[in-house]
């Protein structure tokens, strides 16, 4: 266990080899609005939460009550990891340790990241392309067979990149699925795209209707949790990635 964060659970719950997806704050919040939009519409409930002295002093409230803003939500099978703030760049290495050690106690049988895949020229797409990349080889089978195109060449930045590195230290079955998304926007589109892709990988029933239809709301609530996550990305060299060559993606 990390000694800069820890995860608190609560009592009596069980977990049974689950499969954990997790969206935390990043490239066009796509990531953290799938998750979000998983919980609501699967109807999860809280399992755990993260502390830790190197997040901000938030708690945030829902339905009157005040929760940490770092959490996992889920039932025995499936848990959903999510986050309300943008993750220091001080706390990305201990949280990503912390959270890969958790689940690979809990015998997760597959960790599925959410994220975007920053696109200059997102404004002229209708619906964003969903590309993934996999830490063994049965994970690569498992994007060819559901259609995902795999990214071959390239890197990717951020807490992703060390979810994915600790998981193959750890030996964990572990995919990142990335929408072509803005940049610098909260990107509704991008999610409806990324969990489209995880219905079809997974079998599961996550409509995205109702998030495509809530579109404007959901980008003016993500204003401010948009500004915090690119400054908090420009630390650790994540926009770096729009960077990269052509040839290599």
């Amino acid at each position: 266990m990390s000694e800069e964060i820890k995860i608190v659970e609560r009592d009596g719950v069980k977990f049974s080899n689950p499969i954990v997806v997790d969206g935390l704050p990043d490239v066009g919040l796509v990531g953290t609005i799938a998750a979000t939009h998983m919980v609501e519409t699967l109807g999860l409930e809280e399992v755990a939460h993260f502390e830790s002295d190197l997040f901000p002093p938030i708690l945030v409230m829902h339905k009157g009550v005040l929760t940490d803003p770092v959490r996992i939500l889920g039932n025995e099978r499936l848990l959903v990891v999510t986050s309300e703030i943008a993750i220091p760049p001080i706390a990305i290495y201990p949280l990503a340790r912390e959270l890969v050690d958790w689940i690979s106690a809990k015998g997760a049988r597959l960790v599925v990241s959410l994220t975007g895949f920053p696109e200059q020229n997102r404004l002229d797409i209708d619906k964003p392309m969903v590309f993934g990349v996999g830490n063994t080889e049965e994970t690569m089978n498992l994007l060819k067979e559901n259609k995902i195109d795999v990214i071959n060449e390239g890197f990717i930045a951020g807490i992703y990149a060390l979810i994915m590195k600790y998981c193959m230290h750890r030996k964990v079955p572990a995919i990142t699925l990335m929408a072509q998304s803005f940049p610098n926007y909260p990107d509704p589109g991008a999610a409806a795209s990324v969990l489209q892709a995880l219905n079809t990988m997974l079998g599961l029933n996550v409509s995205v209707d109702s998030l495509l239809e809530k579109a404007d709301e959901i980008k003016i609530k993500g204003r401010d949790l948009m500004r915090q996550t690119r400054s908090s990305m420009a630390h650790v060299g994540k926009m770096s990635e729009q960077e990269i060559p052509l040839m290599y993606r």
